[in-house]
């Protein structure tokens, strides 16, 4: 294990953030089996003080530079050692005194940290889902090479890998495995009629029904974006074929997602709407541990409620689809064009509805290669990001 003590070594890529608080709860409950080695933030450095203090890491991370001075500042009277950049997520995903890596940071920023988790033979807790959207081949293979496990904390990958037998990688039809049924809660505008969402404000779209999540993942809950790139997630995740994916609509976010297999039979995982089970359950796996969640009382549900996905209300799922479906860097162009897309319209630069209109016109726009490196996936990640924005900048003259 990762330190004198055998305690389990720990790092938390994102740890201010909604699944990383959830780790650290859960992380709290085993002093005895867990060892913080490092945790990492952007700039929040109010939380990560607090976070800091109590959790008392060997390493705190602030991607941001003068971010991770004020937090030097701030911890000047501890043993604590603030590193900044983005190299140094990939040097605390890979140290030897580090077991398990939680891959919680949002979007792209959170791949070369994953896969050095990977690279390094790590346990990886996947959250980061763009690691898989933007180079699942080589994230794959990576693992594999790295004598990684890879364990996805995704509420709905976490219920898919529960659901599925432990010899599923030997090949889905040969476990009898017919399709994986993605349930999704419709987000923030599951009943908004489709002619209001072009006037829907950020708060709104920020608003979801069920789940604690940072803005951008809610705003990409309400686009539907958020299950598209879950899609592409779960085709390299168990290795099933797109067109063995099924997204259901379920409000009531109970089940968490379902298998189908060729017998007749549908499981499916059950749990209160609570990150802190996939976590407990990827920190624990094979066996189980007390996640401080509070019990399902199934006779308190009065019914669970499923519908098709509207198609033409989002129109992002649409496009995961398609991206899949062309492979290469498609899905890399997606994904970055979905993220400039989001944060403009946080920033009010983007109404709701032109969000899935301008990720359409940037995978229009930029050319698709063979994603054979990570070179060229990066080179696509920076392609779309500059088209996306010379788009916008278009829109507003």
């Amino acid at each position: 294990m990762g330190d004198s003590e055998n305690r389990i070594g720990m790092t938390i890529l994102g740890a201010t953030g909604s699944i990383g608080r959830s780790a650290l709860d859960v992380l709290s409950r085993y002093p005895h089996q867990y060892k913080v080695v490092a945790l990492t933030a952007n700039n929040n450095v109010k939380r990560m003080t607090e976070i800091c203090r109590t959790h008392q890491p060997k390493l705190a991370v602030m991607v941001n530079e003068v971010a991770a001075e004020r937090l030097a500042t701030s911890l000047a009277d501890t043993d604590v050692q603030v590193l900044s950049g983005a190299e140094s997520l990939e040097y605390v995903s890979s140290r030897e005194d580090v077991d398990y890596v939680v891959a919680a940071i949002v979007g792209a920023a959170g791949l070369l940290s994953a896969l050095a988790a990977a690279k390094t033979g790590k346990r990886v807790l996947l959250a980061n889902k763009e690691a898989l959207v933007m180079s699942g081949d080589i994230f794959m293979r990576t693992v594999r090479e790295g004598g990684a496990e890879l364990l996805p904390i995704d509420s709905e990958h976490n219920a898919i890998f529960q659901s599925l037998p432990t010899n599923f990688r030997d090949g889905l039809s040969r476990v009898g495995v017919k399709r994986i049924l993605l349930t999704a809660s419709g987000g923030a505008f599951r009943t908004t009629p489709l002619e209001l969402l072009d006037s829907v404000t950020p708060d709104q779209a920020t608003a979801h029904p069920n789940w604690d999540m940072g803005r951008k993942i809610s705003v990409d809950s309400a686009t539907m974006m958020n299950k598209g790139l879950e899609i592409i997630e779960a085709h390299w995740l168990f290795g099933v074929p797109i067109h063995d994916i099924q997204v259901v609509i379920h409000p009531e976010s109970v089940i968490h997602s379902m298998v189908a297999y060729s017998d007749g039979s549908v499981l499916a995982q059950l749990g209160n709407p609570d990150m802190r089970t996939p976590i407990a359950h990827s920190l624990a796996w094979p066996e189980r541990c007390e996640a401080g969640v509070e019990p399902l009382n199934i006779l308190d549900i009065a019914q669970l409620n499923f519908e098709a996905p509207d198609m033409q209300k989002f129109p992002c799922l649409g496009l995961a689809y398609e991206s899949l479906q062309e492979g290469g860097t498609s899905s890399t162009i997606l994904n970055a064009s979905n993220e400039v897309a989001v944060d403009a319209f946080l920033n009010n630069r983007l109404k709701f509805t032109q969000i899935s209109e301008l990720i359409e016109q940037v995978l229009q726009t930029v050319e698709k290669r063979p994603a054979d490196s990570l070179e060229i996936i990066l080179e696509a990640d920076r392609q779309a990001r500059v088209t996306a924005e010379v788009l916008l900048a278009s829109r507003a003259t």
